[in-house]
C-alpha cells in the first residue's frame, strides 16, 4: 500500500467519499501562508507542496489567490507582523505554521476579530478562534521508545535530539520521548542537544555534546537530525547506536545503506510535510461554509524495516517521504473528525 492511502486510511477509516464541491464560492478569496522557518529539508519539501497543489487550486479557479511568506529564522514577532500585515493585504484566510503555540495568540485573535479565517497546522496555534492541524506528537515521541523497548529489551542510555526551541512540534514530541522513558524506566536520556531539525546543525551538536556522554544504545530525534547524528557518531569511532530516523531522504539513504552492509535495524517517523496542502483545502471549505471541527488529526508518516526501499524509491532526492491532500481528501479528514 502507499503512503498516501496508508496515511488516509488511517484517517479516514469507515468514511464514505463525498462529492467534491463547487468551487464557486470561493473563487475570488485570497489564502495566505504564514510560515515561520524554512531552513530546513522539511519546510521546502512542505513549501514545495504548497506551490504545487495551491498552484493547481488557483488555475481551476478554487480560490483567487494562495501567496506563501516566510518570516528569517523562527521570529514570533516577525511573524505576529506579517500576520498583521496580512490582514491589512485583505486576505480571507491565513494558513500558519507558528513559531510559538502563544506568541501569535494576540495577532490571530485580530485576524478572527477581522473576519478572517485562521487555520494553523504543524506549529499550531492555542487562540481559540483558530483551527489546529496536526499529529498526534507525543505519541510520535513516545512510540520511539517503545520502539527501542522491543529491539533492546534491556535498555539503555539514550541522546535526545530536540528541533526548534520554543516550537509547539518540539515541545511536544520532546514530552511523548519523556513519557516512553516513563513508561520503559530501562531507558535514560544522558543528553540532549537541539537539532532544529536540520542535518548540518545536529551534525554540529552531537559531536559538540558526545565526549561527555557515556555509551548510547539509541538516539530519540525529532526529523532532519539522523543522518547528523550518524555522521558524529562515525566521526567520533563510537559504537553506532539505533537512531530514529526522521522520514528525510539522507536518512533513508544511509539507514539503505547500513541495512546492506550489516544489517542495521531502526524505524522512521514525521508528520508529511503535504499537511500544508491539507490546511490550505481546510481553509477552503471553512471558507465555502462547511461546518468544520477546530482540532483536526492526521496519521504520522511511519516507515519501517520491510518497507523501506519502497518508501526510499519514491522520496526525492534532498526530500522527505510525503503525501499531498487533495480538495477530496480534505472533505475526507473533515467529515471523518465529526
Amino acid at each position: 500500500m502507499g503512503i498516501r492511502k496508508m496515511l488516509l486510511a488511517s484517517a479516514v477509516a469507515a468514511c464514505v467519499a463525498m462529492p467534491v464541491s463547487a468551487f464557486a464560492d470561493t473563487s475570488g478569496k485570497k489564502i495566505a501562508l504564514s510560515n515561520n522557518y524554512a531552513g530546513n529539508s522539511w519546510r521546502q519539501a512542505m513549501l514545495t507542496s504548497w506551490d504545487k497543489v495551491t498552484g493547481e487550486a488557483v488555475k481551476a479557479g478554487a480560490v483567487a489567490a494562495a501567496d506563501p511568506f516566510t518570516t528569517a529564522e523562527n521570529q514570533a514577532t516577525e511573524q505576529a507582523a506579517q500576520i498583521q500585515n496580512m490582514i491589512l493585504q485583505g486576505y480571507d484566510a491565513i494558513v500558519v505554521n507558528a513559531a510559538s503555540p502563544t506568541a501569535l495568540n494576540g495577532a490571530v485573535k485580530e485576524a478572527c476579530d477581522a473576519g478572517i479565517t485562521v487555520v494553523s497546522f504543524d506549529g499550531i496555534v492555542t487562540e481559540p478562534c483558530a483551527w489546529r492541524i496536526a499529529v498526534d506528537f507525543k505519541e510520535m515521541g513516545r512510540s520511539q521508545v517503545e520502539y527501542l523497548s522491543k529491539k533492546l529489551p534491556e535498555g539503555g542510555n539514550l541522546l535526545e535530539i530536540r528541533g526548534l526551541a520554543g516550537v509547539f512540534v518540539d515541545d511536544e514530541i520532546s514530552a511523548g520521548i519523556h513519557e516512553g522513558v516513563k513508561q520503559f524506566p530501562q531507558f535514560k536520556v544522558v543528553g540532549s542537544v537541539h537539532g532544529d531539525w536540520a542535518q548540518d546543525v545536529a551534525q554540529k551538536a552531537v559531536a559538540g555534546i558526545l565526549p561527555s556522554l557515556p555509551e548510547i544504545v539509541g538516539v530519540v530525534t525529532q526529523g532532519g537530525d539522523g543522518y547528523g547524528a550518524a555522521q558524529a557518531i562515525a566521526a567520533a569511532k563510537r559504537p553506532m547506536p539505533v537512531i530514529v530516523m526522521g522520514n528525510r531522504e539522507d536518512e533513508l539513504k544511509w539507514w539503505k545503506e547500513q541495512k546492506d552492509a550489516g544489517g542495521y535495524e531502526t524505524m522512521s517517523v514525521s508528520i508529511a510535510p503535504g499537511v500544508s496542502t491539507l490546511a490550505f483545502w481546510v481553509a477552503q471549505q471553512i471558507l465555502d461554509g462547511k461546518e468544520v471541527k477546530k482540532d483536526l488529526v492526521v496519521p504520522f508518516l511511519r516507515i519501517d524495516q520491510d518497507n523501506l526501499e519502497a518508501n526510499l524509491a519514491t522520496t526525492q532526492a534532498g526530500g522527505v517521504a510525503n503525501v499531498e491532500y487533495s480538495q477530496a481528501d480534505a472533505i475526507k479528514v473533515i467529515e471523518a473528525a465529526k
